[in-house]
């Protein structure tokens, strides 16, 4: 159920205020454009200065918008296990088919700390957990035998991991199986990653070039017909620019200009968050083009 292009979507805002219409239609393109699964509430939807109210709007639209016809994994993670929890209940209740959990940041936990958060979260929930790895926001790193470890849980079924180590899914792959969903949290390696054995991407970039990331992953997915894959390279060469300058500056400030020239979403985002500077709007606007989007 979990697998191919999962964009990871961005939260629009009219004068600081979450554009609830806006929010509707971004997931109508993206069912119209072949994404696989929607991620809302997650870092590139500015989670961390969504008010509690606000996150779980975005996940109820989600649910309602989508009406089944993609799966929901909504973000509920958090650095507080009781505040995660309190999320997850909500989403679950609200209709979301999977939970996509961060590891706890700033409190940096033990393994023995990650294992017993996303326990706490999995004994209080009956839907699929998706464990969000990702050191560089969060600066703690779950190791793969922790991972397994929670495998052997109920809920716990895969992971984003956004570690950029490829040798990860190799070892995650020996150590779980292949029944383990491994997604990617990097587009830059989503094609090396897919052919060591991950099943898609929870994609920044999907949101200003769906169609193109979902031709992407269906191609690199199938790893026997040689042509597919040779598809595969040709759309990620197209899209690697593009992936790049959406990092130029922090998330999702690059994506959502890029989404503003796409007429998608407004450029807003919250402080600490700051619109991109001139010299990183140049860049986007050429990469767009380079992907054939503008």
């Amino acid at each position: 159920m979990f697998k191919g292009s999962i964009v990871a979507l961005i939260t629009p805002f009219k004068n600081n205020v979450l554009d609830q219409d806006k929010y509707a239609s971004l997931i109508h393109h993206h069912i119209k454009n072949g994404t696989n699964g929607v991620v809302p509430a997650g870092t590139t939807g500015e989670s961390p200065t969504l008010d509690h109210d606000e996150h779980k709007k975005v996940i109820e639209i989600a649910v309602k918008e989508t009406n089944g016809k993609i799966p929901v994994i909504a973000g509920t993670g958090s650095n507080s296990t009781s505040e995660a929890i309190e999320l997850s209940i909500h989403a679950e209740k609200t209709g979301a088919n999977a939970l996509l959990i961060v590891t706890p940041y700033y409190n940096k936990p033990t393994q023995e700390g990650l294992y017993q958060h996303y326990k706490a979260i999995n004994d209080k929930v009956g839907i699929p957990i998706i464990i969000y790895n990702i050191p560089p926001r969060s600066v703690v790193d779950m190791s793969v035998d922790t991972m397994a470890r929670l495998f052997e849980l109920k809920n716990i079924s895969g992971v984003k991991d956004a570690t950029a180590d490829l040798n990860r899914v190799d070892e995650q792959l020996k150590k779980m199986g292949p029944e383990f969903i491994q997604l990617s949290g990097e587009d830059g390696t989503a094609l090396e990653f897919n052919l060591r054995g991950g099943v898609g991407c929870i994609s920044v970039t999907a949101n200003v070039a769906p169609k193109l990331c979902s031709d992407f992953q269906n191609a690199s997915l199938s790893k026997n017909n040689s042509n597919l894959i040779a598809k595969a390279k040709e759309i990620n060469e197209k899209l690697m620019p593009l992936h790049k300058s959406l990092f130029i500056e922090s998330n999702p400030s690059p994506v959502k200009y890029a989404a503003s020239l796409l007429n998608l979403s407004s450029e807003e985002v919250r402080l600490p968050l700051v619109k991109v500077t001139e010299k990183t709007k140049k860049e986007v606007q050429k990469a767009l083009k380079i992907a054939e989007l503008l």
